[in-house]
């Protein structure tokens, strides 16, 4: 699925909503300790001067080790570089919120659009940067920072107002819930699955996940890297020899197209549209949309999001794997984690209880159609698959205990997808404890609002 859900995490950060951030900021600060607010301001400098060489020597100077550990310094300047070419510049239209581990500025962008920057610190001196996010904001009147509610009784209660009123006003319709490690402390289900029929959603209704999929084909290459049986640095012509882009299938290699560094493009737009929805099945099927196009850049030497990307992967685990994608996930992730109601369902199965997607249509945007003729065939290695909210929590307990690997693991995990009708969240991080997963089968920024709310509102 396309990530229509405006988060642009190009720059500096990996893909999150919201950090989940530390508390309590250490007195007795030196002078050379940095609040969130004066790292911003320092990146906005770097970022506008365009010029790589101070991007990096910002990321060497303001950035914690751990975090240029979870994020290197030339992945961080490649993915500069695509933030640059799409936002330009940035000014500061003025500060949102300064509390004592972070900061959120709204600032506009060159091209014209809203954007809102959150730093966040660590809490031990000198307070460097652990992460800084980048979200495009399409109305800044609306924005909401939360402040941190004193317990976890005031947080499940501010919750479950905030969502009551939510589905009221059919701003929600999905599942929620909040974890503190592998207790769950809320989970709960609003809105329908099917508004014609009148089913309401479960809590352990499957919505289609969006790009979300994306992070188990990482977890896929990663296995197979780790079993020997492929190297990040193989470009695509060791294993696709007949590729239809020969320069492509030279020069990319699989870490380019993990990093969305490949210069290879998206496989929705006007082929995509002419073709036949349900004749799109097999990862194979998604090539023809794209894969003979001609790189949009040299690999290596920018970032841009690439669905088509994560099908070429998917592609690679089907030649190593020996088992087609959908069988290699399921057997190798799906049911080592437990998750036994995850899967990429044909659009045409009769799946029981399954979310039809609802999307905002009509110039006045008020009326919610089915999304269900924009959907492939089946998914693929890029989005498009299932889960339930229990099963995505199962996820994450088995990345922190090790059933399956992802390398920046131990840092957490801050994950969403988005298209029409379609809009999940996931949020980790294990040094609070805190999981928040938001799964919804409303439009973007559905699951994201949601999720930014309760991160907000997390005791610290």
């Amino acid at each position: 699925m396309s990530s229509q859900n405006r988060i642009v995490a190009l720059a500096v950060a990996a893909v999150m909503i919201c950090a989940l951030a530390p508390s309590g900021f250490a007195q007795g600060s030196t002078s050379t300790e940095q609040s969130a607010t004066d790292h911003l301001k320092a990146y906005l400098e770097a970022f506008n001067s365009g010029v790589p060489g101070q991007m990096r020597a910002f990321f060497e100077a303001h950035f914690a080790a751990s975090a240029l550990k979870e994020i290197p310094i030339e992945q961080r300047v490649t993915r500069f570089r695509g933030a640059k070419a799409e936002l330009k510049s940035m000014q500061i239209e003025k500060i949102i919120s300064e509390q004592p581990f972070q900061t959120f500025l709204l600032t506009k962008a060159g091209n014209g659009e809203y954007v809102l920057l959150k730093a966040t610190v660590e809490k031990t001196p000198p307070h460097k940067l652990a992460s800084i996010t980048i979200e495009l904001v399409e109305d800044p009147a609306n924005i909401v920072v939360p402040e941190p509610k004193a317990d976890e009784k005031e947080l499940i209660a501010a919750v479950r107002t905030f969502l009551e009123g939510q589905t009221r006003a059919d701003e929600f319709s999905g599942v929620v819930l909040i974890a503190k490690d592998s207790r769950i402390l809320f989970h709960e289900a609003y809105g329908d699955a099917d508004r014609e029929k009148k089913i309401p959603n479960r809590k352990d209704t499957k919505f289609n996940l969006g790009s979300i999929n994306k992070n188990f084909t990482r977890v896929a290459i990663h296995q197979l890297a780790t079993q020997g049986k492929l190297s990040l640095d193989d470009p695509i012509k060791k294993f696709l020899p007949d590729y239809p882009n020969a320069q492509a299938a030279e020069k990319v290699t699989i870490r380019h197209l993990l990093n969305m560094a490949s210069g290879i493009g998206d496989f929705f737009g006007s082929r995509y549209d002419a073709t036949p929805k349900d004749k799109i099945r097999t990862l194979q099927d998604y090539l023809p949309l794209f894969a003979d196009l001609p790189l949009e850049f040299e690999p290596g030497t920018n970032n841009r999001y690439s669905n088509g990307g994560y099908v070429v992967l998917g592609i690679i685990i089907e030649k190593v794997g020996g088992v087609d994608y959908y069988t290699y996930v399921r057997e190798n992730i799906f049911k080592p984690c437990g998750m036994l109601n995850t899967d990429s369902f044909a659009r045409d199965a009769n799946v029981p209880n399954l979310a039809w997607g609802y999307a905002l249509e009509g110039e006045s945007a008020t009326a919610r159609v089915l999304n269900h003729a924009t959907l492939p065939g089946r998914g693929s290695s890029a989005g498009g698959g299932y889960s339930t909210a229990e099963d995505m929590l199962k996820y994450t307990l088995a990345l922190k205990d090790k059933k399956v690997y992802l390398p920046d693991a131990a840092n957490g995990l801050g994950i969403a997808g988005g298209a029409p009708g379609i809009n999940s969240v996931l949020e980790w991080d294990p040094r609070s404890g805190y999981t928040i997963i938001v799964l919804t089968n409303f439009d973007p920024p559905t699951a994201g609002q949601a999720a930014r709310r309760i991160v907000g509102w997390l005791p610290q």
